[in-house]
């Protein structure tokens, strides 16, 4: 039997050197298990980076060529792009375990020990020596590059305590409190926005890489340390002159450039999958696709947003944290209202505001106009788009010779009525409240005649929205909800107390 196909649990009945030269064991690069193990999955037409969506024909295909290829890697793009996500899964692509020498620090291989205690320990005992086996989710080491990262944690430094107990001079190896990279021997290593490591400190990285020796205070150590790097970092700091050093930019073999999702469809992919949503919200509050899309087009809209600084990216995290605050707007209203069952709004999405003013970083121009301000043209901008999915559009009827199919509205909010949306209002008071607008439940028959019950009050108060956002009625916002009015009743009207005006960029 070949040493790999050995189970598992027979695999750690293994104790000593003698056993496992009994299996075949021959020893095997970290790098050359990767690239074993990823054929293996290729050919069994296994899913290599299950969960990692939008990437199936950009990243992943490039993160499998570097794997094959056998290469350190740096995936470089914004935040919220999955980097690190990525580097976590190759752990699945290494051996469920492997042997190592017992008490060793640098995760030694028997049959090619690296440190002086696995050395002197084989020298000993030779077959006798004990091994223990090290699982694939202890072979990972991630490191966030900080401004205080220094050498000794990164590489090792002199022991003074172990100098004085051991009686040995600082020359001697044994002295040596080894970090995080030797430590990784065998192992997968990231290095978390690489670019904000200290020069000296990238400096020693390319050593390692290059010349696979490390320098502790003057001591040389060589040591051919067997790690599978994988670097992140951002464009914009990656590329500036000075924020990384050359010689080590061009040591890593493959540079790989992630990106945000392309389509609304793999964004809501990604949201679903990664927020956190409670049992008792999915049995209390049913949500609909269109949510879910104007969730995921607000990141669209501030990705493109003047008022947001491009250079720092969306992340992800808006949309994620948005979704969850959703629901959990909804799951209030109907706690407060004492409703078992609840259907989302339009205005519980504009009450994602808090999700969206941290995930968004503003140039000058969006500082001036304020952070909330900014999140509130940003899902009008969101729903202005999706209304055109399910609606003419208000600008093209006006030009067109057909009926316009607004005009009942529009003429009644025209006699000054209003109409208000109330964050916490029951399910009754909402379905009055929007059941007052003549033409509005005519309008979603025509043109969404498929929707019903509490789906058909959604489109209703999305349709007030729309229009709104279309400059075909004004909204204004309460300290307790939202106003619809007339257009032009809404340019000459003072806001009343506690009534705030939303206006349109």
């Amino acid at each position: 039997m070949d040493y790999k196909d050995i189970p598992a649990d027979k695999l750690l009945h293994i104790k000593t050197l003698g056993q496992l030269k009994a299996t075949g064991y021959e020893p095997q690069s970290v790098k050359q298990e990767l690239r074993q193990n990823l054929i293996k999955k290729l050919q069994n037409k296994e899913d290599v980076f299950p969960g990692i969506w939008g990437y199936e024909e950009t990243v992943i295909p490039d993160m499998q060529r570097a794997i094959l290829s056998m290469h350190h890697i740096n995936l470089l793009g914004l935040r919220g792009q999955a980097k690190t996500r990525i580097a976590r899964q190759m752990i699945d692509l290494l051996d469920e375990y492997i042997p190592v020498v017992q008490g060793s620090e640098l995760n030694d291989d028997p049959l090619q020990p690296l440190s002086r205690h696995a050395k002197d320990l084989i020298d000993e005992h030779g077959d006798d020596t004990p091994i223990t086996w090290l699982h694939r989710d202890d072979r990972y080491t991630e490191k966030l590059a900080t401004p205080d990262v220094s050498v000794a944690d990164l590489i090792g430094d002199a022991d003074p305590i172990k100098a004085a107990t051991m009686k040995l001079p600082y020359s001697d190896e044994r002295v040596i409190h080894f970090g995080l990279i030797p430590r990784s021997h065998r192992g997968i290593f990231v290095i978390n926005e690489l670019p904000d490591l200290q020069a000296r400190i990238q400096v020693a990285l390319f050593n390692i890489l290059q010349e696979g020796d490390i320098q502790i205070r003057g001591f040389k150590v060589r040591m051919p340390l067997d790690i599978q790097f994988v670097f992140t970092a951002n464009p914009e700091d990656y590329t500036n002159r000075g924020s990384i050093v050359t010689p080590l930019k061009d040591r890593i073999d493959s540079q790989i450039i992630t990106h945000y999702p392309k389509t609304i469809e793999v964004g809501k992919k990604i949201t679903q999958q990664e927020a956190h949503i409670k049992d008792e919200q999915n049995k209390l509050v049913q949500t609909n696709d269109i949510i879910g899309d104007l969730i995921e087009q607000v990141a669209f809209e501030a990705r493109e947003s003047e008022y947001v600084d491009p250079k720092s990216g969306v992340s992800a995290r808006l949309t994620i944290s948005a979704f969850e605050n959703l629901l959990s707007a909804a799951e209030r209203r109907a706690l407060l209202n004492g409703e078992n069952k609840t259907y989302v709004r339009v205005a519980d999405f504009l009450n994602t505001i808090p999700s969206v003013t941290g995930k968004v970083e503003l140039v000058y121009e969006g500082e001036q106009e304020g952070a909330g301000h900014v999140a509130q043209v940003l899902m009008g901008k969101a729903i202005r788009t999706q209304f055109l999915k399910y609606f003419p559009d208000p600008d093209k009827v006006k030009k067109s010779k057909q009926a316009n199919p607004y005009k009942t509205i529009t003429d009644w909010f025209g006699d000054g009525n209003t109409v208000d949306i109330l964050n916490d209002a029951s399910a009754a008071d909402y379905k009055k409240a929007l059941k007052k607008v003549p033409g509005l439940e005519e309008l979603i028959e025509a043109h969404q005649k498929s929707v019903k019950g509490d789906e058909k009050l959604f489109m209703m108060e999305f349709a007030l929205h729309g229009l709104a956002e279309h400059s075909q009625l004004s909204k204004s916002r309460l300290s307790t909800g939202l106003q619809f009015k007339d257009l032009l009743s809404g340019m000459f009207t003072m806001p009343k107390f506690g009534e705030e005006d939303e206006d349109d960029f």
